[in-house]
């Protein structure tokens, strides 16, 4: 497996490459900021997995995450980041990052993620994703409100991803969010709650 590893911090790069190469076999490039990673896709080729430094120069936000699927030929391309918030992994993952995976995972973890991401999946840990979002506790999140309104109108999951360009599993990870905000026992329930509410 070949896996390029982008981050401009020298040592967490080295660190998560030796991870991956003395657990999982892998074969690691590295590079420090985006326009060096694009460099090594252009003159090696494409790599089964991609992780890009949320914040190294270059990145522009997601723009680089852009450039890369594109330069990595559409194969997976994930966002590495110190700062880890929901609302942060939920817009990597809408923009079709194939992942979004903390600084600070255990190695075990990091190999983990790294082999599910590599074989096509969609990796964000647990116990991010069930974070209430800190500005809106007990509210829902611009895509939980997409997702509501498309359960409102009777759309299965793979409609509403269709609509928002988004993975069925994404769809599926906001509706069982959204049921929990809102203690709804399914999407029915949810949606009949909305209606009350006038949410929708």
């Amino acid at each position: 497996m070949r896996i390029l590893v982008a981050d401009d911090h020298d040592l967490v790069r080295e660190a998560i490459a030796a991870f991956l190469i003395a657990e999982g076999n892998a074969e690691v490039e590295t590079a420090g900021t985006l326009g060096a990673a694009l460099e090594v896709v252009k003159a090696t080729g494409t790599f089964d997995l991609v992780l890009l430094d949320y914040n190294m120069p270059g990145m522009n936000g997601l723009d680089g995450l852009a450039q890369m699927q594109e330069a990595n030929e559409e194969r997976p391309v994930a966002i590495l980041s110190g700062t880890t918030t929901r609302a942060l992994a939920e817009e990597a993952i809408a923009a079709g990052a194939a992942g979004f995976v903390p600084k600070t995972l255990g190695s075990k973890s990091m190999i983990s993620a790294a082999n599910f991401m590599a074989a096509g999946e969609t990796y964000a840990p647990f116990n991010l994703m069930q974070q209430q979002d800190e500005a809106e506790p007990g509210l829902l999140t611009k895509r939980e409100m997409d997702v509501l309104r498309g359960i409102c109108q009777g759309k299965a999951n793979k409609e509403i991803a269709r609509d928002y360009n988004l993975h069925e599993a994404t769809v599926k990870l906001h509706a069982k969010t959204l049921c929990r905000k809102l203690n709804a026992k399914n999407r029915t329930h949810a949606a009949m709650i909305a209606r009350d509410r006038n949410l929708v």
